[in-house]
């Protein structure tokens, strides 16, 4: 099953199959997520407004790897 990733995914947390959370979505660009693992509040607060942007500390989040998307989070599958 395909998931899209979109503008409005923005902000939501990223949560592992536990539920723990491991980062934000700091930016989705052409339908990739892009996680911040370690967002401070100014980026946690810019990335729910749409302010977001990559830097070198955000990875790209492999499509395979989420399990469902919520109004609140992305939540991923265990490998």
């Amino acid at each position: 099953m395909q998931i899209d990733v979109t503008d409005d995914d923005e902000g939501k947390d990223v949560v592992n199959e536990r539920g723990e959370k491991i980062g934000i979505v700091s930016d989705v660009r052409h339908g990739t997520a892009y996680v911040d693992p370690d967002p401070g509040l100014t980026d946690e607060i810019k990335s729910k407004l749409g302010w977001g942007d990559v830097d070198d500390d955000d990875y790209p989040l492999q499509e395979a790897r989420i399990e469902e998307v919520t109004g609140d989070e992305i939540r991923l599958r265990s490998l």
